[in-house]
């Protein structure tokens, strides 16, 4: 069997132990181990094994991860994410619709914090579900509103799935953060306008909440200073270079915890909560990477990247029209595969094929994280949507797949514009 088969077959065999629910970290390793042992021998593969998995966790760059993480769970101990939804409430919720928009707005929020899709999807729906109940929301506009504005959380910095797309392709954290800033508040905007017209279109939807007083309105937006402080010292400090990502994250998991403290809202127990959710999420993603330095030798022993490469080549499709190719596998993959998974797996496929028509990998990186969003409300995966539907349990499954729907055009016509404007991903990475 020649190598390129050998790599169909490892990747075909990762698929299947996928789809059956097996970790994605344990079935990379079995893939990766057995493959390299195939081509390459057991004492390489043990080599491998030893010497990928040290290397991995003594990058300094990752500690990055667990600070962050840290930081957005330390954030919703102390409610500080919900102060933003809390503002947003007491400006916009009187209008048609207003509640559905403030959790958007609350959602990108939480989204600069946690830089977590499922978090951000949690968090808000336990605390925005409840309210547009109370008052009269669709169900299919509140579930979908909030499993749609939950994806925000892998897009707007600081993005999880950023840092791990960085690792995978030697890119640098700070300018893959910046590249998502704009087309992070586009999505934002493109969701607002979503809400918006389905509530100019069925009124019935998102029917107006309360009216608010100054004194409340200021009230509100005080509480949303301490988080939006933190946003802007995190994003604005790695922007003006006043310091490194991994800085920013110490600083911003710092000043929360300090908020935390000084305003009674954390105690001991919340903390050890926050610090326990950190460390499992690290080092289930610690485990994918070093999985990932496994699987991808063996994908570039089998010569199965150059194989790729030389086919979307010599099709003479262009380079807008190998990127629509590339974008449109990852959507499809994005209805059975989790998005960590779809990193590791393509990129060292896709990778030189895009290196070598010219695209910038930065851009590049900026609409893979936005397909990536997109599978996490595609049936029939789509782990947002499940995430949701443990919260407001009374919501058919598929009433919440139809409320997401819109939402996902809007996504889809946000990644035509990024891929048509190259720009509007690279102009702050550019000023950088």
């Amino acid at each position: 069997m020649s190598p390129v088969l050998i790599g169909l077959s490892g990747i075909g065999v990762l698929l299947i132990l996928l789809m059956v629910r097996i970790p994605v970290a344990f079935a990379m390793f079995a893939v990766g181990f057995a493959g390299i042992w195939h081509l390459n021998g057991l004492q390489a593969a043990i080599g491998l094994l030893s010497s990928e998995t040290f290397a991995l966790a003594s990058n300094a760059e990752l500690i990055v991860v667990p600070l962050f993480i840290l930081m957005g769970n330390v954030a919703s101990v102390t409610g500080m994410s919900r102060k933003l939804y809390e503002a947003a409430y007491a400006t916009i919720g009187r209008v048609r619709g207003g509640l559905a928009a403030a959790t958007v707005i609350g959602c990108g929020g939480f989204a600069a914090l946690s830089g977590s899709s499922v978090a951000s999807a949690l968090t808000m729906g336990r605390t925005a579900l409840s309210e547009m109940d109370r008052f009269g929301y669709s169900p299919r506009l509140s579930t979908g509103v909030v499993a749609a504005g939950g994806t925000l959380g892998i897009l707007i910095p600081p993005s999880t799935g950023f840092v791990i797309y960085a690792i995978l392709t030697q890119q640098s954290i700070g300018r893959l953060f910046m590249a998502g800033v704009i087309p992070g508040l586009l999505l934002l905007t493109a969701f607002l306008v979503t809400v918006l017209i389905l509530c100019a279109i069925f009124p019935e939807m998102g029917p107006p909440g309360p009216a608010t007083d100054r004194a409340q309105k200021i009230r509100a937006f005080l509480g949303a200073v301490p988080i939006l402080l933190v946003i802007l010292t995190t994003i604005g400090g790695i922007y003006s270079g006043l310091f490194s990502p991994t800085e920013a994250a110490g600083i911003g998991a710092a000043m929360v915890i300090v908020y935390g403290l000084l305003t009674g809202a954390l105690d001991w127990r919340g903390f050890w909560r926050a610090a326990r959710s950190s460390t499992v999420t690290t080092a289930s993603v610690m485990l994918i990477l070093i999985a990932a330095h496994l699987i991808n030798p063996f994908i570039a022993l089998s010569h199965l990247p150059s194989e790729v490469s030389r086919l979307l080549v010599s099709a003479d499709l262009g380079m807008y029209g190998t990127l629509l190719v590339i974008l449109a596998v990852y959507l499809v993959l994005g209805c059975f595969l989790e998005g960590l998974a779809m990193l590791v797996l393509t990129l060292p496929i896709f990778l030189p094929v895009i290196l070598q028509l010219g695209i910038d990998p930065i851009w590049f990186g900026v609409l893979v994280v936005l397909t990536l969003e997109m599978g996490l409300i595609s049936p029939p995966v789509g782990i947002n949507v499940f995430v949701v539907k443990s919260v407001a349990r009374h919501v058919a499954l598929i009433d919440i797949f139809r409320g997401v729907l819109p939402f996902w055009f809007a996504m889809l016509l946000t990644l035509l514009l990024l891929v048509a404007v190259p720009q509007l991903s690279l102009w702050l990475p550019g000023l950088m």
